[in-house]
């Protein structure tokens, strides 16, 4: 230990302005020890800490958060979606009750989003203290999720987030040596892409009878990325397919149908009407229409038709039974993919007549009208969907026309020269 007169000459020592601020410290630790305390404490021991409120409010940078910007806290439940798991399931392992469950299901009716899950898909649960659910979320893939957000009297809103993210160009050439479709699969085509490449070709080619082992076949597609990742949404482009001494071919034009390299259309025109004769119709096509009581946006995806209960429904165009289902408030109804482009469904039947995965003709009869669901009254109510968006059936620009006109079919001609030239370098 140091005497006092060592720490004298250490304190003469040190520059000016250090022995100032020294001798200054100093003298306040002796004033704080002398003056009383303005609140009576109790003696604390000196090893004990005082907790001492620090506003940082006038120290750190103010930012202007508003509520609905704060991020909510994680979720309560996170299941990836496996076969055989059902809804009603799903809720109870989540603690939300069946009644929530069936308001979902109302508020999904405009989207049909929850019948389309499907393995690999995520759905996530938000809930609050008292076991309310406040969100919900289903991951379909990352450019597209699907939000139900819930309102203070308990019903719950809808929204779709679609993410358009970036395209690129994917060429597939391969040689026949067995099926078709083995040929395709083996190369990388998914059994969705080989499905549509059959689907526009099937007028044109028998694919059972008409290749053999040593035909050549060429397919453009352009696959779409969301920061980096691939989010298994394609396009078809182009197909050329080798046989004998023939070509097949099909392009994408940029009015979005397909023609082959004549501009030939190769997706027979859709009729207006899924019904043989026209019908009364109750409520048109509104994406803006208000709930008369709540206010609230509450959008009108198709159009009615007040038809009575056993009225032949026909498919609008050829495609292929996507699903058919029921639904506590879309009732009985039926989904046909029409190509990559086009969609159609139709709802609160009585009776379907075709089966999933089968293939429809234009007209065909598929079912029969009726009052399924929650209705007013027997009517059909029909969507026409354009790249997965509901568009007004009754106005939407559909393919109506069996080719192009000549104006149309330069640019169409200068199109396929491009695509031709892009798979030839594939």
């Amino acid at each position: 230990m140091f005497g006092f007169s060592s720490y004298t000459a250490r304190l003469q020592a040190l520059p000016s302005l250090h022995r100032k601020t020294l001798l200054l410290s100093g003298f306040c630790l002796a004033v704080a020890l002398v003056l009383p305390s303005t609140q009576s404490q109790r003696i604390t021991p000196v090893g004990d800490r005082i907790p001492l409120e620090l506003d940082f409010s006038r120290i750190l940078p103010q930012q202007n958060v508003e509520p609905n910007e704060v991020r909510t806290h994680s979720p309560s439940f996170v299941h990836d979606i496996e076969s055989g798991d059902t809804l009603s399931a799903l809720f109870s392992q989540a603690g939300v009750d069946q009644q929530t469950m069936y308001k979902v299901l109302e508020a999904d009716l405009n989207v049909l989003a929850l019948d389309t899950l499907m393995p690999g898909n995520r759905i996530s649960f938000w809930t609050d203290e008292q076991q309310q659910l406040t969100q919900l979320e289903l991951y379909f893939n990352a450019a597209r999720q699907v939000v139900f957000s819930r309102y203070d009297d308990g019903s719950f809103e809808v929204k779709e987030v679609n993410v358009p993210g970036q395209w690129q160009d994917r060429i597939i050439s391969g040689t026949i040596n067995g099926s078709f479709y083995r040929s395709a699969e083996k190369i990388g085509l998914s059994a969705g892409e080989i499905q549509r490449v059959e689907m526009l070709l099937k007028d044109k080619v028998n694919f059972a009878r008409d290749l053999r082992a040593g035909d050549t076949f060429s397919i453009l597609l352009k696959d779409q990325f969301v920061e980096g990742e691939l989010t298994g949404n394609s396009q078809l482009l182009g197909i050329s397919i080798h046989n004998g001494r023939n070509d097949i071919t099909a392009f994408q034009d940029a009015d979005g149908n397909f023609y082959d390299e004549n501009g030939a259309s190769l997706v027979r025109a859709f009729q207006r009407l899924p019904l043989a004769k026209a019908y009364r119709v109750s409520s048109g096509f509104n994406p803006y229409r208000h709930h008369p009581v709540t206010g609230r946006t509450a959008p009108h995806n198709g159009t009615d038709f007040s038809t009575p209960i056993g009225t032949k429904i026909e498919a609008t165009g050829d495609g292929v039974v996507k699903m058919v289902t029921d639904h506590p408030y879309a009732g009985r109804y039926v989904v046909i993919e029409h190509d990559s482009k086009y969609t159609t469904r139709y709802l609160h039947l009585s009776k379907v007549l075709v089966h999933k995965g089968q293939r429809v003709s234009r007209g065909q009869v598929i079912a029969l009208s009726g009052n399924t669901g929650r209705v007013t009254g027997p009517h059909l109510h029909y969507e026409f969907h354009i790249n997965g968006r509901p568009v007004n059936p009754m106005t939407a620009q559909i393919p109506m026309a069996s080719h192009l006109d000549k104006q149309q079919l330069l640019a169409f001609k200068s199109l396929v020269d491009q695509r031709r030239h892009i798979m030839n370098l594939g």
